[in-house]
Formats: C-alpha cells, structure tokens, sequence
C-alpha cells in the first residue's frame, strides 16, 4: 500500500477478523496503523458481529481502539438513496449500505476492509479504496 490512508473502516467481516486475530488482517492494520490512519466502524456493526460466541473482552478491547459511528436517521437516509442509486434492496444489503455511507464520509482518502467487495464497490463508486478480505 503505497498512498497514505487516512481512515480505515472495517465491516462486519473485519472487525470479526480483528477481534479473532487475523494475521492478515493484523498485518493490515499495523500498517494503517504505522502511516497514522483512524480505524472507524458503525455502531449497528457491533451488532452485527456480536453472538454467543463472540469473545467479548476481546471485543470491547477491539472497540476501545476505534471511533465508532453512530447510525442516525440522517445516516439511515444517506443510505438507503445508495441502495436506490446502486438498485439494490432488502435488508441484505441494509447493513452493508450503512457501512458504506460512514465510509464515504470519513476523512479522505478512505480504505473499506470488507468480505463483500462487489456489493461495496456498487455502493461507494470510487470514492472509497475497497479492500477485499
């Protein structure tokens, strides 16, 4: 990763991996990390990542290091017109909508850590650097 990042948000997907102890995904993040980036995830992720299983000292540990973003009706409204612009619909890509609009209003230039790629790139056009898990 040669340009600077500013901020770096994990989905879902990426702060499951953070908190499980990816390599790669450890090694991603030191290097965010090492050039000074934010890490930033919306409040409805911990949601989406918490179950029975979740390790959540752990998870809280995770969450100390993070600027979490609320979803607020503003948010909510942000996006679901990316759902509309991209033709999407339904709840799953609900989440995954709102990931993207904290994303594209971050501090630029902005990383997207995220198992769902294609959808993410429909959602964030170029605006944001999608990184695939």
């Amino acid at each position: 990763m040669s340009e600077r990042i500013e901020t770096v948000v994990l989905d879902s997907e990426g702060l499951s991996a953070w908190i499980a102890q990816d390599r790669k995904l450890l090694a991603m993040l030191q290097v965010f990390h090492d050039m000074g980036a934010d890490l930033v995830i919306g409040a409805n992720t911990i949601v989406e990542v918490s179950h029975s299983r979740t390790n959540m000292p752990r998870m809280n540990w995770a969450l100390s290091r993070v600027k979490v973003e609320p979803v607020t009706e503003q948010a909510a409204k942000a996006a679901a017109e990316l759902l509309k612009g991209a033709g999407l619909h339904g709840h799953k890509y609900a989440i995954d909508a709102t990931v993207a609009e904290v994303a594209l209003r971050q501090p630029k230039p902005v990383a997207l850590l995220t198992s769902d790629s294609g959808d993410m790139t429909e959602l964030c056009g170029n605006q944001v650097r999608i990184i695939s898990l």
